[in-house]
Order: C-alpha cells, then sequence, then structure tokens
C-alpha cells in the first residue's frame, strides 16, 4: 500500500456519493496541499492515489482545493475511474477550456462544482455530467445560463442528516455528498425492519463476552442463517488476512478465540440494519473501524498488540451504533458488552481512543486545521493520516 512522500504534501477527508437508494456510488476525496504556498507534483499524488484505488475500484470524485494543483492533475491524465470536480469560477475562465475539453474526451466525468455566475466557454458546456451544488447554496438565486441548468442533473453537497438528504432528493438532485450522521436519536418503533437481526447478534456478542460452549452460541446463529452467512464472509475476506478459510462458527471460534472473534461480532452487529437510511451509517462503521485501527498502529499505540488494534477497530465501528440501535451509549453499553477503554470514548467521551476517533471525525469532516492540530497532538505526521486513510479504504473494498 502507498506510502508516497507525496501524501505528506497534503490533507485528505473523504465522503460518500450516495444515490437515491442510499447506496454508495462514488467515494470523494477532498484534497488540500498541506502549504499553500508550494507546488504538489500532481502526477506522484495521482500515482499514489492509484496505488490504493485502481482503476478496476470504481469512481473516486476528487475535490482539489487548489486552483494550480488541480489545474496541474487535470494535464496528469488522471486514471478513466477518476472524477474531477471543477469549480464554476475555472469553468467559466477560458484559461482553462483546453484541460476541460482534454479530461472530457479522456473519459473522465466532469463535475461542475457550484453555479457559474457568467456564461461559461460554449466548448465545455457538454463536457460536465452533474453539477455539484452545496446546500448552503441552496437559497441562492439561480443566475446559471439556461443551457447549463437544463441540461445537467445535479447532486447536492453538504448534507448531514437523513432529513436533508431526503429534501435534495425531493428536489430532483441525482445523488447527494456528505455525511447523513447528524440526525437526532429517535426511539426505535416497535417491529422496525432488521431490528431482529441487530438482536440477535447484540445476544451473540453478550454470550461470545461471556465464553459460553460453543453448541450455546450455534443455537443463536442458527436463528438467522444469513447472519452466520455474512459473519463467515466477513471473516474470510482478505483484510483480515487470515492464512485459513473458516468453514463455521465452531471453527471461528477454535481459530480464532472468543476474544479475537469479538471483532468480526461487532462488524456484522454494524451491518446488520435492514434500514434504508443506515446504509450511508454502515459504510461509514466499517471505514471508522479500519481507519481507527490504522491510526492507534501508526500512532504506536498498538504496535504488535492485536488486543489493541482490534478494540480501536471496535471502537470505530461502534462510535455509530446509537444511530443503528437508537438508543444513547449509556443504556446501549449496558446490553453491549465492549472493553472498557472502548466505553470510555463511546460513552464519556475520554480515554486513549478518544483522540483516534476525534481524528477519524475530522477527516470524514475535510477539516485540514482539526487533523493536523490532531495529528500533531498525537504525534502523528498528516502524511501518516493520510497514508492510514487509504490503506483503510482500500481493505473496506475488501470487504463490503
Amino acid at each position: 500500500m502507498s506510502t508516497s512522500p507525496i501524501l505528506g504534501q497534503v490533507a485528505l477527508g473523504y465522503a460518500p456519493m450516495i444515490d437515491r437508494e442510499r447506496n454508495v456510488t462514488a467515494v470523494r476525496l477532498t484534497v488540500f496541499p498541506a502549504r499553500p504556498d508550494a507546488g504538489v507534483a500532481a502526477g506522484e499524488l495521482l500515482a499514489a492515489l492509484a496505488a490504493s484505488w485502481p482503476e478496476d475500484a470504481g469512481p473516486l470524485a476528487l475535490n482539489v482545493a487548489s486552483e494550480t494543483l488541480l489545474h496541474d492533475l487535470m494535464l496528469a491524465q488522471p486514471a478513466r475511474n477518476v472524477m474531477v470536480e471543477v469549480p464554476a469560477f475555472m469553468a467559466a475562465d477560458p484559461a482553462y477550456t483546453d484541460a476541460i475539453v482534454l479530461l472530457h474526451r479522456q473519459g473522465n466525468t466532469l463535475m461542475l462544482q457550484g453555479r457559474p455566475r457568467t456564461e461559461l466557454p460554449r466548448a465545455v458546456l457538454p463536457c460536465f455530467a452533474q453539477s455539484i451544488i452545496d446546500l448552503a447554496e441552496e437559497a441562492r438565486p439561480d443566475v446559471a445560463p439556461d443551457g447549463v441548468k437544463r441540461t445537467i442533473g445535479f447532486i447536492q453537497s453538504g448534507v448531514r442528516t437523513a432529513v436533508e438528504v431526503e429534501a435534495a432528493f425531493g428536489r430532483g438532485a441525482v445523488a447527494v455528498l456528505g455525511w447523513p450522521l447528524d440526525d437526532p436519536l429517535q426511539p426505535a418503533q416497535a417491529g422496525a425492519a432488521g431490528k431482529s437481526d441487530l438482536q440477535t447478534v447484540a445476544e451473540l456478542i453478550r454470550r461470545v463476552d461471556k465464553e459460553e460452549p460453543v453448541e450455546r452460541l450455534d443455537a443463536v446463529i442458527r436463528l438467522d442463517p444469513t447472519l452466520g452467512f455474512k459473519l463467515l464472509r466477513y471473516i474470510n475476506s482478505p483484510a483480515f488476512g487470515l492464512r485459513v478459510e473458516i468453514s463455521s462458527f465452531r471453527h471461528a471460534i477454535m481459530m480464532l478465540g472468543y476474544k479475537r472473534l469479538k471483532r468480526w461480532l461487532a462488524l456484522l452487529l454494524a451491518s446488520s440494519s435492514k434500514e434504508r437510511d443506515m446504509k450511508p451509517v454502515m459504510f461509514a462503521a466499517l471505514r471508522r473501524g479500519l481507519l481507527m485501527e490504522e491510526l492507534v498502529n501508526a500512532g504506536g499505540l498498538a504496535q504488535g498488540d492485536a488486543q489493541m488494534r482490534d478494540e480501536a477497530f471496535i471502537c470505530g465501528v461502534f462510535s455509530l451504533l446509537d444511530k443503528m440501535m437508537k438508543q444513547p451509549f449509556g443504556d446501549l453499553l449496558q446490553s453491549v458488552p465492549v472493553p472498557a477503554s472502548v466505553q470510555q470514548a463511546l460513552a464519556e467521551g475520554e480515554g486513549p481512543y478518544m483522540p483516534y476517533l476525534e481524528l477519524v471525525q475530522a477527516v470524514e469532516s475535510a477539516s485540514m486545521f482539526d487533523v493536523r492540530e490532531i495529528a500533531e497532538r498525537l504525534m502523528m505526521s498528516v502524511g501518516e493520516v493520510n497514508a492510514a486513510l487509504l490503506r483503510a479504504l482500500a481493505s473496506a473494498r475488501q470487504i463490503a
């Protein structure tokens, strides 16, 4: 996996692109130059990203917060799975027309970022597949040329709640960009879809925590064979690097032991909801777990300590469990046992894993200042954070 020095020259954030069915169809990377006054080699950056996100990995949208770097990236011929966001002011500038047209001819998807305030050159009008309109701009008067407004769909960025996602699609958005994680907790309705699955896995976690005999654990997993199949698929995924294929739940306990099994059960619990609006939450939970694990390892907290890496993974995966189970952590963790240090982070906002969770949230928010400040507090470089993020995103593709 890439550890290119170029990753120390930028700060990365990421967010999902979500369609109407709440499926994640692409990952958006936001790229900030670490030093605005220093040049970044666009070709080297694209090569570092491609090492973790090859063409067969699916669409990767780039939101580059530097006019110079974006222009250089367009000229550096990114792979065709790279979707490029072009700010409206650059699209309207004839100085960038040739680069935009060339990238379009290469087969890259181009997205117009923001509403243009002046007429676009005629040559670039057919180059854009969609426009990206931030939620904060939604109330502004639309002064875009009629050709731009009527011929391409729009993607709503900046969404933070399921309500905002629903409203965006109600306005005709073809997709949304952002993390719909900020909805207030609403009590679960009786008979809600997927509730039984969540309860089954939670019960399994409780029994594993007590190290009950395999026969009793098997009895729980047999209540829903699809959960057992999903668990084995996770355990045998390349991301977890087991050398022996696990063929049954009994085999998993024999090979992993009770403590290590909790890692996969945590992932199973965080992916068991069948609610449509939970799809982006489950997407986030897996990547939080993998990124937490990568960060504590890179930061030296878990070097060579499998238990601490597993705990960091569980902490990240469970950090959104309150949204899925629709219970505050204070109540939830009374019925779902977790290590004390994980409970500290989730229920009390403190403990050894909390700074790493805050760093993950800063990366999700694409907040360069917060990423740099928290990384320095953890005695990590921004390059280490970026490398951890790319490894986590690559691992997630091997699981989901």
